[in-house]
């Protein structure tokens, strides 16, 4: 189950743009699915070979019909477009969120009919196990760059594994989709020439701009990057040259520069042509590098002035003690959303102010940082400047060079390291404050939820009410476990704010991700076993430990444990994410115990874990912190409805 959902967010995710930026729609998707899988148990003794039919059918509508960026002849685009080609979002999105239900509802029918046949934790822990090993799987095959031609190919033998298909037509039931979903992804992986990150899906383009030759790099359908000679670059664009003509130290000595969002390496190129001695380029896709490193007209990554570092640009300030006399930020756009994390985006936590707070610390006497992009929104632009006058103390230069809100932000480390072209007349009003890591959302200009989250959450919980009402029937026989569904949501809480919480510390590079993950997997495991092998403090006693952990967690700030040594920042970080979700699965392994019924109760925490992904979306107002406030909220409601029975147990 856990393989198949991974597969999906993430092949999902590069062919429909859309997803680009609700990758939790498929999370949310896959947690109904399964939630409905197992309340299905006992209604019916078929297997449900629909799954790898409708599998088939998702793969092909998606193939055939992706939803790719439209490019203008002389864009480069920025975020998002309004103009995609491809079916519209209102039609591809609900169905790409009820297709991947009923497709995980089936395997987790499956291992919804094993539980009554084993004793509660017992069948939990192997389930657990299971997960480890799936996820383990795909962050292998992740690690090799394999691509979803070799993800089918395990889940099409997983299927024939589990369904068992004991006739010739169930066997055609199971093996013409099988065929079928490696056939189309044999074509993607062949005839489109993609790269398959473990980010993106990177396709590349050459061709020759007035006879010059340039590579087109693509992610997800989205272009990119170029790579370009350098001295063209410079030439044809502005902005790339500007942080070299404000900063003042730039235009005297040069020997230390640090360039996070090397990317393909033109930025890394023209740092050396203005006579850079030592580049430290930070890149997060080792693809990018790669192709950088095998395609730049420049080489640059061959010079033996660069050294590259693979990386998230903000762990990688956390943790250097190096500093540089021109640090800069280059186009760090990643257009797509940490797995698991509803609203944050890979690069979220370069541009707040205490990332760039981070960032006049490693400059030195005399030195400047700089940022550039294609902004488009002047609110933004006035953000940006706004979060760097905060963070250095002074005004910024900031320069306006060109067509798509192309602008320069330069800051030196005191106002006589910028040599402005002219002052910045201030952010104007009504420009939202700057972000913090609490609050990492640069391109939300508002302090509320966007109305089209608000809207596709609405449709996504009608949905789930509708799909639980007809395939469980009546609510009543659900209620006894209330608490299960209300320490679903509560878990779910607690996993979004490590993942977050994580990512701000170690980075948002898939492996600190893939760590994470398994390590909440491992959590929930240990916390299985210590229930089963040894006596448990009572659940009065449990909840109490919960709120401890809630309360040490929000009380622990995150400038705190970044100041920390790595040695030590790892442990801590570890205990006190932890702590709370061990107490809590102590909690539910001893209630999930005494349950009448384990497939309805199982189904109604997995329900209440997808209602916690559409709650996530409260930390666009409150913040990640404050969803320590909010689990614990649901915490104590899900004391409060332990039956009177648990009680008494207690």
């Amino acid at each position: 189950m856990l393989f198949l959902e991974l597969s999906l967010i993430r092949w999902t995710g590069s062919n429909v743009v859309h997803l680009s930026y609700f990758t939790n729609f498929v999370l949310l998707g896959s947690f109904l699915g399964i939630g409905l899988g197992f309340l299905r148990v006992g209604r019916t003794k078929r297997q449900p070979y629909y799954s790898p039919v409708l599998l088939a059918v998702l793969v092909l509508v998606i193939s055939f019909f992706p939803v790719h960026v439209n490019r203008e002849a002389s864009g480069i685009l920025y975020f998002t477009s309004l103009e995609t080609s491809g079916p519209p979002a209102w039609l591809i999105l609900p169905v790409i969120f009820v297709v991947v239900a009923l497709v995980l509802m089936g395997p987790a029918e499956l291992v919804g009919q094993c539980f009554p046949k084993l004793e509660r934790l017992e069948a939990y822990r192997w389930d657990l196990v299971g997960s480890l090993c799936g996820i383990g799987l795909f962050t292998l095959l992740s690690f090799l760059s394999a691509p979803p031609l070799v993800w089918g190919l395990v889940v099409a033998i997983g299927y024939f594994v589990v369904l068992r298909p004991q006739t010739v037509l169930t066997g055609l039931v199971v093996a013409v989709p099988a065929l079928l979903v490696i056939g189309a992804l044999a074509i993607e992986t062949f005839s489109a020439g993609a790269l398959w990150s473990p980010y993106y899906k990177v396709t590349t383009k050459a061709f020759q701009n007035q006879g010059v030759d340039v590579l087109d790099i693509q992610v997800n359908g989205i272009p990119h990057q170029q790579a370009i000679p350098a001295a063209k670059r410079l030439e044809w664009e502005q902005q790339y040259g500007m942080p070299y003509q404000r900063a003042v130290s730039a235009s005297k000595s040069l020997d230390d520069v640090l360039i996070v969002g090397a990317g393909s390496g033109t930025d890394v190129a023209i740092s050396l042509l203005k006579g850079a001695k030592s580049v430290d380029a930070v890149e997060i896709d080792p693809k990018l590098r790669e192709i950088g490193g095998a395609s730049h007209p420049d080489k640059p990554y061959s010079d033996p002035r660069v050294t590259t570092h693979i990386n998230d640009g903000r762990a990688f300030l956390e943790r250097t003690d190096k500093k540089y006399d021109l640090i800069l930020f280059a186009l760090p756009d990643s257009l797509t959303l940490v797995s698991g994390a509803s609203s944050l985006r890979l690069e979220s936590y370069l541009f707040t102010e205490q990332a760039m707070e981070a960032a006049k610390e490693h400059l030195k006497p005399g030195g400047a940082f700089s940022m550039y992009n294609y902004y488009r929104e002047t609110w933004l632009i006035d953000r940006l400047a706004s979060t760097a006058q905060a963070a250095f103390g002074h005004k910024p230069c900031v320069d306006f060079t060109g067509w798509g809100g192309q602008a320069v932000i330069t800051a030196g480390l005191t106002p006589a390291d910028q040599a402005c072209g002219g002052e910045w007349g201030g952010a104007a009003a009504g420009t939202p404050a700057p972000t913090s890591d609490d609050r990492p959302f640069l391109y939300l200009s508002t302090g509320s939820i966007p109305s089209l989250y608000i809207f596709a959450l609405g449709l996504i919980l009608l949905v789930s009410v509708f799909a639980v009402r007809v395939v469980s029937g009546p609510f009543r026989q659900m209620r006894p476990y209330a608490d299960l569904f209300l320490l679903g949501v509560g878990f779910m809480l607690l996993e979004t704010k490590s993942i977050t919480g994580f990512a701000l510390l170690f980075g948002t590079t898939w492996v600190v991700n893939a760590i994470v993950f398994a390590g909440v997997l491992v959590a929930v495991l240990a916390a299985v076993e210590v229930t089963r092998r040894f006596r448990t403090p009572s659940l009065p006693v449990m909840y109490g430990v919960i709120a401890v952990g809630l309360v040490i967690g929000w009380l622990v700030p995150n400038q705190w444990l970044l100041s920390l040594p790595l040695w030590l920042r790892i442990p801590v970080a570890v205990a006190i994410a932890f702590l709370p979700i061990f107490a809590a699965n102590v909690v539910f392994a001893k209630r999930f115990t005494d349950t009448d019924d384990s497939t309805t109760a199982f189904g109604a925490n997995l329900l209440g874990a997808m209602v916690g992904g559409c709650l996530e979306y409260a930390a666009l107002v409150l913040g990640y912190n404050s969803l320590l406030i909010v689990a614990g909220l649901l915490y104590l409601g899900a004391f409060a409805l332990l039956p009177r029975e648990s009680r008494a147990i207690a």
